[in-house]
């Protein structure tokens, strides 16, 4: 780190990647306060509560389609992780107006508060949805296609202003271009809830889940700690040319839709079969990512792989529901 202590804006830090991620800051040796801004319609107060009485912990709440409470949360902040987004392709599709309002906006407020605020540099979500319609596997970062829905639209254009910040302004930024992140605090409620969490539910419940399309459909999923491990890697970096790039955040591993019920089935001992939908509309039907430049320039290396974090996840939700229903 170039400081001895750095402050950390997350933004939608009370959702599930930026509660993970503030757990991570707040434990990590130089940073020092860690602010999240988040206006709690996706993320929730539980998911960040346990810091309340961190004194190294700020919560402010607000929106970030407000350039003003941009500017109050970047004061005093030397670096910005911007996971705040509307995320969810269908959600994309039924409201593409709330989508880029969110997504494209807000982004461009956070990133011109930054900018204005003094803010060294900003590392952003960015999205596998970028790669679109390119028929390619692996994913790599400049090989990209037609976007496939409002949502992976929302996600290039905050690419794009990225880099006409770099060119135009001096201002750095890294992009992380997320695979199907899960883990703990992912909320497996509501219209447009990821498809782990769900799965995991229905194994908890001993009903079966519904599956889009014929359940071939392939991801590269990614537990979460890879995803803070490169948000950290990103924030702190000290190498000029790791900056003002997009990375890929995955593990290099495909996994069906198949293959991820039937691990859930080994490992909750449940022996029932899913129930097949049809495919969504905008969905890429596989998804494999190359993770050799973030290796090379971020140093980052995966180290929970799919298995591993089925186990993991599983058991965190079972604790859970165990928990609430004690209470």
């Amino acid at each position: 780190m170039e400081r001895t202590t750095n402050n950390v804006l997350v933004t939608g830090g009370a959702g599930f990647i930026g509660s993970n991620l503030v757990g991570a800051l707040l434990d990590s040796k130089g940073v020092g306060k860690v602010r999240v801004l988040d206006n709690l319609s996706t993320g929730h107060w539980h998911n960040i509560e346990e810091w309340k009485d961190n004194s190294n912990f700020e919560f402010l709440e607000g929106d970030i389609r407000d350039y003003e409470t941009c500017l109050k949360a970047c004061q005093d902040i030397d670096v910005v992780s911007h996971q705040a987004a509307l995320g969810s392709v269908p959600r994309s599709i039924n409201d593409p107006l709330t989508t880029n309002e969110v997504n494209i906006l807000g982004t461009l407020n956070v990133f011109t508060a930054a900018k204005e605020s003094g803010v060294d540099r900003v590392v952003y979500a960015a999205s596998s949805s970028t790669y679109g319609d390119h028929p390619g596997l692996p994913k790599v970062e400049d090989q990209i296609g037609n976007p496939l829905s409002p949502y992976a639209v929302t996600k290039l254009v905050n690419e794009q202003y990225a880099s006409v910040f770099q060119r135009v302004y001096g201002f750095d930024t890294i992009g992380l271009r997320y695979f199907n992140i899960f883990g703990p605090k992912q909320d497996p409620n509501g219209a447009y809830a990821a498809v782990i969490p769900l799965f995991v539910k229905a194994a908890l419940s001993n009903e079966a889940p519904f599956i889009n399309g014929d359940g071939l459909t392939s991801r590269d999923f990614t537990f979460v700690d890879n995803a803070v491990q490169a948000n950290i890697k990103a924030l702190f970096t000290t190498e000029r040319q790791a900056l003002n790039q997009v990375y890929n955040v995955a593990c290099n591993q495909r996994t069906t839709l198949l293959d991820l019920w039937n691990a859930l089935k080994n490992v909750s001992g449940i022996d029932i079969e899913p129930i097949h939908k049809e495919e969504r509309k905008g969905d890429v039907k596989h998804s494999l990512a190359d993770i050799s430049k973030i290796r090379t320039l971020l140093g980052y290396e995966p180290t929970v792989l799919v298995e591993e974090g089925i186990v993991k996840v599983y058991e965190w939700y079972k604790e859970q529901s165990e928990r609430v229903t004690t209470e």
